[in-house]
């Protein structure tokens, strides 16, 4: 029961970031922005939303047991992987959008995490796609995402790199 509720609440927090998503494309367009990667967005979507899906199906069906040593470092990573994505979010404010969309003209975002890491919401990503299913041993789920998303991640940050170069030029 409370493996469903988590699974729920980071379904609450996916359409959250839809929200705040739609909000700040509105704010990119009336400024000139440009979109790109609208072929491999689908695909983004379907994969996170499948991966909430099969946390839930993986558990139910294969009857996978909630397993302490395991369980609870993997919740752990699923709320710091959070805690990094609304980091993320909040240093790029109206800039973060969930489809690549670039202003140009604005200064490239080096605060906050981007800091350290040029990107920090795809390390969240990738935690969070291997943690949350690894938080009941829904294995086959964490496995199967976590390549999924390495593939989409070299077609995205291959997309979000031209994006940016553009806009700078």
């Amino acid at each position: 029961m409370w493996y469903t509720l988590l699974i729920l609440a980071v379904g609450v927090e996916r359409i959250a970031e839809l929200v705040v998503a739609t909000r700040n494309e509105r704010w990119s367009r009336a400024r000139g922005a440009i979109v790109s990667g609208q072929g491999h967005y689908p695909w983004m979507v379907a994969l996170h939303t499948s991966l909430l899906a099969g946390c839930l199906a993986e558990v139910a069906l294969a009857d996978r047991p909630f397993v302490p040593w395991l369980g609870w470092p993997m919740l752990a990573l699923v709320v710091a992987a959070q805690g990094l994505r609304w980091w993320c979010i909040r240093t790029l404010g109206p800039q973060w959008n969930t489809r690549v969309i670039v202003v140009p003209g604005l200064p490239l975002v080096t605060g906050g995490p981007y800091r350290w890491v040029r990107h920090p919401n795809y390390v969240a990503v990738a935690v969070e796609g291997a943690a949350l299913p690894l938080v009941h041993t829904a294995w086959v789920t964490a496995l199967v995402f976590t390549v999924l998303n390495a593939a989409l991640m070299v077609v995205r940050i291959r997309c979000e790199e031209a994006a940016l170069r553009l806009a700078a030029t």
